[in-house]
């Protein structure tokens, strides 16, 4: 795989002019957070999202901000389609609060469960996805591990997760070798458990190592962490493998450079990942990005200038998030210069 080139930048002064950070509270825990912070930026073409998790470095942050510059000055590729299946998230909440998670998206016809929750049990775990069973009996049920298995566990976990149904796993455990392993062992088990690549494709120097060495049936892309629609699609088009386009619990105008990217996809064989916002408990949009009927209609999203500073981040972070972006912006200057 190529290196990665950012595309043409704005000036720094371009980005800092037009900048608002802002924190976003959640309905309930997700990722061990409670508030979202994420930086906004507005270019001639739209709105664009800069929002890597504080914990990642400066490196991997480069192409967000990629991402984002995209979004507001180079715009996305014309769509295929207009309307994107999208999926109910369930995060790792006790099974009783399940029915109230999923009253929040409406039609649901595709959940994706979050489990190996830290401080959890796979006990846990079964009782959650047993509960979104009960309740939709139905839907189609990935569950998603963020890596938080090693390989017998993944391997007992997925067995008897299994016997509700479930149409795959996403990134059971954190290696590419690992991953490889609990497909073998499944499939020579005769388990039927489909295995999707998440943190091996979007945290991985190389997002086609993974496709290469046979490590899973599917990819979950995000448009942030793999440095915008463009870049994405052509990591898609290499590895030749089936895609699930999922967010990175953006606001609406990250979700609307996933539904760019879902929408420029030859084929879409799976819902996606795209209905976050209803985490939150407000959005910077008056109009957001949330599913209708099982999914989502294709357009575009203005941040509201009441919103944005009804939640409008303290000095303290904004001052964080501008000095993160200064940083950010001059790597990416070396890389266009180099």
């Amino acid at each position: 795989m190529p290196a990665f080139v950012p595309p043409a930048l704005p000036s720094l002064d371009e980005l800092l002019a037009s900048a608002h950070v802002v924190s976003l509270p959640m309905r309930v825990t997700f990722r061990g957070i409670m508030e979202r912070e994420t930086l906004l930026v507005r270019g001639p073409l739209g709105w664009g999202e800069f929002c890597p998790f504080p914990e990642y470095d400066d490196a991997e942050a480069s192409r967000w901000l990629a991402a984002a510059i995209e979004a507001g000055w180079h715009g996305f590729p014309s769509p295929i389609r207009s309307v994107v299946p999208v999926n109910a998230t369930v995060p790792a909440v006790p099974a009783d609060r399940v029915p109230e998670v999923l009253a929040r998206f409406g039609r649901v016809d595709a959940v994706k469960i979050k489990v190996a929750e830290r401080g959890q049990t796979l006990d846990d775990d079964a009782a959650r996805v047993a509960a979104v069973r009960s309740a939709l009996p139905d839907a189609a049920i990935r569950v998603d591990a963020n890596g938080g298995w090693d390989v017998p566990t993944a391997v007992s976990a997925l067995t008897r997760l299994a016997a509700v149904g479930l149409e795959y796993a996403e990134q059971p455990v954190p290696t590419i070798e690992g991953l490889a392993e609990v497909r073998r062992q499944l499939r020579d088990a005769g388990t039927p458990v489909l295995i999707a690549a998440d943190e091996s494709v979007r945290k991985e120097s190389d997002p086609l190592r993974v496709a290469r060495a046979g490590a899973a049936d599917l990819l979950v892309v995000k448009v942030a962490p793999l440095g915008g629609v463009r870049r994405a699609l052509d990591i898609v088009a290499q590895a030749g493998l089936p895609a699930v386009v999922s967010s990175a619990l953006d606001t609406s105008v990250g979700i609307r450079a996933g539904l760019a990217l879902a929408a420029s996809l030859p084929e879409l064989p799976y819902a996606c990942g795209l209905g976050t916002v209803s985490l939150f408990t407000s959005d910077i949009t008056l109009d957001p990005l949330v599913a209708d009927d099982g999914a989502i209609r294709l357009r575009d999203v203005a941040a509201d200038a009441g919103l944005l500073s009804r939640y409008a981040a303290s000095v303290q972070r904004r001052d964080w998030w501008l000095a993160r972006l200064r940083r950010v912006h001059a790597l990416l200057t070396a890389a266009t210069t180099s």
